[in-house]
């Protein structure tokens, strides 16, 4: 039995039919009309009818960035859509004939990966999305963890240093700030003002006159030792926040996905290194594998697929 996956970005709207087994057979894509929410509801309700002709179709789950509530019903806040109490599964299902849910895009990601991916032989999996901005999905004794009111697992928002950056939540210090792609380019930046090993991002940030991801993430690539450095830096931080959340949580797996987990080993290594260091009462329990995520760009559509498949199946 089939069903669709729509995972609504700042900048596009992706959408695909998928199968039980995880596996796309149909797919499309859209630019995203964030600032009109009317224009969100069209575009998702024409790409749903498109992909659902011709196929029979169990439900559809839509993904989105921000706080959805409890009953996957409305988005409490979606900052790159303007939404404020949007009851958008309501104003779906006054146009469609099909079981429709709503989910946190780091959720649905997490989900994918969990069922299909990298925890997929783990029943505990925790899994931080490294871009932006730092996103995160829990799953334990295999149930997708929402919390109390829908809006938990928001990794990105643990505080990790007192009084640190401010973030753009309101609140300073969060691991988005130290563990995130614009933090890396932030540690590559100050490497580069340093000179000695950021030789090569000096020059770099010269063609340019700012440093970009792309750049950056060449030169790791390519193993200089600069931006090495910066992408240590990074892992560090993230390694802390890990511990942190395993003295919680106790995860089987950790997995990374988002642009920067491209780094593979690169980006693990440190991650696991100042995991250990951090760890309270190390050595005295199993310690949790660390994977990068499988699913990558398909990961939202996937897992708001078999989400709301599982919720059909289930109501």
């Amino acid at each position: 039995m089939h069903a669709i996956g729509i995972d609504i970005g700042g900048t596009k709207i992706a959408g695909a039919v998928v199968t039980d087994e995880g596996e796309i057979v149909a797919e499309e894509r859209r630019p995203t009309p964030a600032g009109d929410a009317t224009a969100i509801v069209d575009t998702v309700v024409d790409m749903i009818q498109r992909l659902a002709s011709g196929r029979e179709v169990i439900a559809a789950g839509v993904a989105a960035a921000g706080f959805i509530d409890a009953a996957q019903s409305t988005v409490y806040y979606a900052p790159n859509i303007s939404w404020r109490n949007e009851p958008f599964r309501a104003r779906l299902l006054e146009r469609l004939d099909v079981d429709i849910t709503i989910d946190n895009d780091a959720n649905a990601a997490g989900w994918a990966e969990f069922r299909f991916g990298a925890g997929r032989l783990y029943s505990d999996m925790t899994m931080l999305t490294i871009g932006t901005g730092v996103g995160g999905a829990i799953v334990t004794e295999d149930r997708l963890f929402r919390g109390g009111f829908g809006a938990g697992a928001e990794i990105g928002h643990l505080r990790v240093v007192p009084d640190g950056l401010p973030c753009g939540c309101g609140a300073r210090g969060c691991i988005e700030q130290y563990g995130s792609g614009r933090a890396l380019l932030r540690m590559a930046n100050a490497i580069a003002d340093v000179g000695g090993i950021g030789l090569a991002l000096a020059d770099a940030r010269a063609e340019t006159g700012m440093l970009t991801g792309d750049q950056v993430g060449s030169l790791i690539s390519s193993g200089d030792p600069g931006a090495v450095q910066a992408l240590r830096e990074l892992g560090g931080w993230l390694g802390a926040a890990c511990a942190s959340l395993a003295a919680v949580l106790d995860p089987q797996v950790f997995v990374f996905g988002g642009g920067v987990a491209v780094a593979g080993d690169l980006l693990l290594d440190p991650i696991r290194e100042s995991f250990l260091s951090h760890l309270p009462a190390r050595g005295f329990h199993p310690e949790p594998k660390f994977a990068t995520a499988e699913l990558v760009n398909n990961a939202g559509v996937v897992g708001a697929a078999d989400l709301a498949r599982i919720h059909a199946e289930t109501r």
